[in-house]
C-alpha cells in the first residue's frame, strides 16, 4: 500500500500544530495560576504590614508620654495619640520638627542625636508661652524631658524621640527648695533677735538691772512663742503631706461643739477687738464624719486669721455651716479690710503674706496657717476657696461631699 506524502506531513502539521495550541493554553493558564498567587501574596502580605503597623500604632498610643519617629532630614514620620493631644491635635506627620515645636530647645537633643548618632537626653524648663501644648498650658513654668535614640532598620536610620512632662515633679521640687529657704528665713529672724538679746544681758551685765532683763526676756520668750508655733504647723503640713492624711482619725462629731472650742480659745482676743462674731447654723445638730483635731485647726486658722488681719473695733465675723443637696458648706467672712485681686491665687501658699498698706503694724504669723487649711481639707476630700471684697466681705468657703463628711 503506498501512503500519501502530502496527507502525512499535514496530519502531523496538524497534531504539531493541536499540540502547539495546548501548551499555550497550559502556559497561559499557569501564568494565570502564577498572577493569581502573586497577587494573593501580595495581598496578604499588605494584609499583614497593615496589620503589624495598626498593632504598632496602638501599642505606641497607649504610651502616656509623646513618642515620635523623626526621618534624617529631621521630618516627623509618626507621632503617637499622646504627641498629637500635646501639640494640640496640630498637624506634625511630614513636618520638621523645628516648624512643630513652639520653643527651639525641646528639639536640641534630638538635633544632637542626629548629628552624633549617639543618644541624648534633656531637660528643658520653659515659660508658659512657649510650652509645646499651647494655648492649653495653664500651669505657668513647665518642664520636660526629651530623650533621642537612633534606631537602625532595614528602611534605614530612624530616630525615635520621647517628650515627658515632669512639670509637676519641677513644681514639687521648687515648691520644696522654697519651703526650705522660708523655713530658714522665718526661724533665722527670730532666733537672731534672741541671740541679740541675750547678748545684751550676758556680755553688758544687763541681768543686774531686774527692769530691763525683765523687758528683754519677755521680747525673747515672745520670739521663742513664734519659733515653736513655726514648727508646729510645720509638723502638721508634714504629717499631712507625708501620706499620714490616710490615717486621720475619722469618727463622728457635732460641728457646733467644734465652733465652740475656737471661739473659748480666742475669747480674749475677740473681747479685746470688741468684734462681733455670729454662727449660723440652719441644723445646730449637724454631725461631721472627720477628724475633730484638723477640722478645728481648719476654724481657728480662718478665724484667728480674720481677728489678725483686722486688728481694730467693730469688725463682724461669720461661721457658718449648711448641708446643700449632696454637698456641705462650711465659710468664715468677715467685713474687714479684704485681700487685694492679685494676691487672692496665692494665699495658700507656704509662707505667703499678703502687703499690707492699711495699717502701720505689722501683723506677724507664721505664714503656713492657710497652706494648714488647705492641705486639712484636701485630706477629707473636700475643697477651699475665697472671695474677697475689699472693704465689704471676705468669704472662705469650704466644700465637702456628703459621704465624706
Amino acid at each position: 500500500m503506498t501512503l500519501d506524502i502530502p496527507i502525512i506531513t499535514t496530519g502531523i502539521a496538524l497534531v504539531a500544530l493541536t499540540a502547539l495550541v495546548i501548551l499555550c493554553h497550559r502556559h497561559r493558564a499557569v501564568r494565570r495560576r502564577s498572577h493569581a498567587e502573586v497577587n494573593d501574596w501580595k495581598l496578604r502580605l499588605d494584609r499583614d504590614l497593615k496589620q503589624a503597623r495598626d498593632e504598632r500604632n496602638f501599642l505606641l498610643d497607649a504610651l502616656g508620654d509623646a513618642f515620635l519617629l523623626v526621618d534624617s532630614e529631621a521630618n516627623i514620620r509618626f507621632a503617637n495619640q499622646a504627641a498629637r493631644a500635646l501639640f494640640g491635635q496640630r498637624e506634625l506627620r511630614d513636618r520638621p520638627v523645628r516648624e512643630a515645636f513652639l520653643d527651639p530647645r525641646l528639639a536640641d537633643a534630638l538635633l544632637q542625636c542626629l548629628a552624633t548618632g549617639e543618644p541624648a537626653q534633656s531637660r528643658v524648663v520653659l515659660p508658659q508661652q512657649t510650652s509645646p501644648r499651647g494655648d492649653l498650658e495653664n500651669r505657668g513654668v513647665n518642664a520636660w524631658i526629651i530623650d533621642a535614640a537612633q534606631l537602625n532598620g532595614p528602611g534605614g536610620a530612624t530616630t525615635r524621640v520621647v517628650i515627658r512632662d515632669v512639670t509637676a515633679e519641677h513644681q514639687t521640687e521648687q515648691v520644696r527648695k522654697d519651703f526650705v529657704a522660708n523655713a530658714s528665713h522665718e526661724l533665722r529672724t527670730p532666733l537672731a533677735i534672741i541671740n541679740g538679746y541675750l547678748e545684751n544681758l550676758i556680755d553688758d551685765d544687763m541681768i543686774n538691772e531686774p527692769e530691763m532683763a525683765r523687758r528683754f526676756l519677755t521680747i525673747m520668750r515672745k520670739h521663742a512663742d513664734r519659733i515653736s508655733r513655726i514648727v508646729e504647723d510645720m509638723l502638721v503640713i508634714s504629717r499631712l503631706e507625708s501620706g499620714e492624711a490616710n490615717a486621720l482619725k475619722l469618727e463622728p462629731f457635732k460641728f457646733r461643739s467644734c465652733i465652740k472650742d475656737i471661739l473659748e480659745r480666742l475669747e480674749s482676743v475677740i473681747r479685746h477687738q470688741h468684734a462681733e462674731m455670729t454662727v449660723t447654723m440652719p441644723d445646730p445638730d449637724l454631725i461631721m464624719q472627720g477628724d475633730r483635731f484638723y477640722w478645728t485647726q481648719v476654724l481657728f486658722n480662718l478665724v484667728e486669721n480674720a481677728l489678725k488681719q483686722n486688728p481694730y473695733s467693730g469688725l463682724r465675723v461669720e461661721i457658718g455651716c449648711q448641708q446643700i443637696d449632696h454637698q456641705i458648706h462650711i465659710w468664715v467672712s468677715d467685713n474687714g479690710v479684704g485681700i487685694p485681686s492679685a494676691d487672692l491665687p496665692h494665699i495658700f501658699r507656704r509662707f505667703f503674706r499678703v502687703e499690707k498698706h492699711h495699717s502701720q503694724q505689722e501683723i506677724k504669723g507664721t505664714g503656713l496657717g492657710l497652706s494648714i487649711v488647705k492641705r486639712a481639707i484636701e485630706a477629707h476630700g473636700g475643697s477651699i476657696s475665697v472671695t474677697s471684697t475689699p472693704g465689704s466681705e471676705t468669704k472662705f468657703l469650704i466644700t465637702v461631699p456628703v459621704e465624706r463628711a
